[in-house]
């Protein structure tokens, strides 16, 4: 049973054991429980139920990582003050204040994103209070092995480490949540960009079924997902002469020279890290098709991406910026470049992933987030849609992405963003949304 009665710290008492969380404005919190061990460059195992209780009052370590300036410039603050540790296997739980075991009310899940090297579940710039409290849904927020750490592989070194950790994740909710207030069978994923890929690899990932029923799938670079093999060989080899045993930040420091001593270029040097079809638990790449037209009965699914996603990257990639400063045509050529590689890397690949997805027998809908703030080069930007979902005002007013929004728009178009993932993740329906400069939204054909 959970006791969170009166103003009393809450206590639940769950298959992992019994669990000391804290309130937090208007919502219940269990923060920062472990639910996986594993060693440096192993599979995890899951975590044994604890003999003592869990204090739960922390927030998750986020996997150890290097800054991202382009993140520290556009946001308020990525990561928020959080410890670093590759034992990072945390998840962190948020609920209603009123829930208790028994009430079974929709589980979210979320897994966030960072092209697979940063990132953390509990950074506040992903902070679930708002979906919680005015959803009446249950929220999981999962940490995972990143870069080197979580998303090589190679020789002795099993690779997918980062989705092996999602699996038992996942594990843990089917096992832990109902004491929570959580329906363990009605689990809907929803991530973003590496995340939402992950969401997508995590469909047809062995030994997942059952564990999720539905996935929100938003910006997940899906068209550099493919014909990656001979890159991670060459990263894996290029890996090889490291230390093993080397401390974590060394790990992190060598990242880039192994990306770039591998030679990666193109539109794929987005995103070096990632999963690697043909180790498990993924199948081999020429089969992935196949499992997803067989695992869409099983998953109802929402996908989709802004509407100038790479508007987010033009302006840091090499040569390109010096183009973008030239008056008029400086404008009219990054247009191009952010339209065209929008269509390459996320909406192409989205619609297809639908399409196929919906010819194999499964439910599910598509969106466009166009929003915003008035005359920013970011508007429709990758990543603008998190204030709208995560709307906390601390986090995110006056960062630089949404520089020039006014709070209540951001917060008057959050509420309606949340209102929809959380009726999708409730009924696995939608209605359709047509708002020039907001959103599209339409059931896949």
């Amino acid at each position: 049973m959970g006791e969170h009665s009166g103003a009393g710290a809450p206590r639940w008492d769950v298959p992992a054991g019994t669990v000391l969380g804290r309130r937090d404005d208007g919502v219940l919190r269990a923060t920062g429980i472990r639910y996986a061990t594993a060693g440096r460059f192993e599979r995890p195992v899951p975590e044994p139920p604890a003999a003592e209780p869990i204090d739960a009052t922390s927030w998750s370590p986020a996997c150890p990582q290097e800054p991202v300036e382009l993140l520290d410039r556009l946001l308020i603050d990525p990561q928020g003050g959080l410890t670093a540790d590759e034992h990072c296997q945390h998840v962190s739980v948020t609920l209603p204040e009123g829930a208790g075991p028994g009430d079974a009310l929709p589980v979210m899940v979320w897994i966030h994103g960072g092209s697979y090297t940063a990132g953390a579940g509990d950074a506040p710039v992903f902070d679930v209070a708002p979906l919680v409290r005015e959803q009446d849904v249950v929220v999981v927020s999962v940490t995972y092995r990143l870069g080197l750490f979580g998303y090589l592989g190679g020789g002795d070194r099993p690779a997918n480490l980062g989705l092996w950790d999602q699996i038992e994740a996942l594990r843990w909710v089917r096992r832990n949540i109902a004491g929570f207030g959580g329906d363990p069978d009605d689990v809907t994923l929803f991530g973003h960009s590496a995340g939402g890929d992950a969401i997508a690899h995590l469909m047809i990932a062995d030994g997942t079924r059952g564990l999720f029923r539905r996935a929100i799938v938003q910006s997940a670079p899906l068209g550099i997902s493919r014909g990656r093999a001979g890159m991670s060989r060459a990263m894996a080899e290029a890996a090889r002469e490291l230390d093993p045993h080397s401390s974590a930040e060394d790990i992190v420091a060598a990242q880039p020279g192994v990306v770039r001593r591998a030679g990666v270029s193109g539109l794929k040097a987005a995103m070096p890290f990632g999963t690697q079809y043909g180790h498990p638990p993924l199948p081999a790449e020429d089969e992935v098709d196949d499992a997803w037209a067989a695992a869409a009965p099983d998953v109802d699914v929402l996908i989709g991406h802004t509407s100038r996603e790479t508007a987010l990257f033009v302006s840091v990639v090499p040569g390109l910026a010096a183009v973008l400063g030239v008056p008029v045509l400086g404008r009219r050529l990054g247009e191009q470049v952010v339209r065209a590689t929008t269509r390459r890397v996320y909406a192409d690949a989205a619609a297809g992933f639908a399409l196929r997805h919906r010819r194999g027998g499964g439910r599910g809908y598509r969106y466009t987030v166009s929003w915003g703030a008035p005359g920013s080069p970011y508007v429709g930007a990758h990543m603008v849609e998190l204030p709208l979902l995560f709307g906390t005002r601390s986090s995110w007013d006056g960062a630089a992405l949404i520089a020039g929004a006014q709070w209540s728009d951001v917060a008057a178009r959050g509420r309606e963003l949340r209102a929809i993932w959380a009726g999708f993740a409730r009924t696995g329906e939608a209605e359709p949304v047509a708002v020039p400069g907001f959103l599209d939204l339409h059931r896949i054909p």
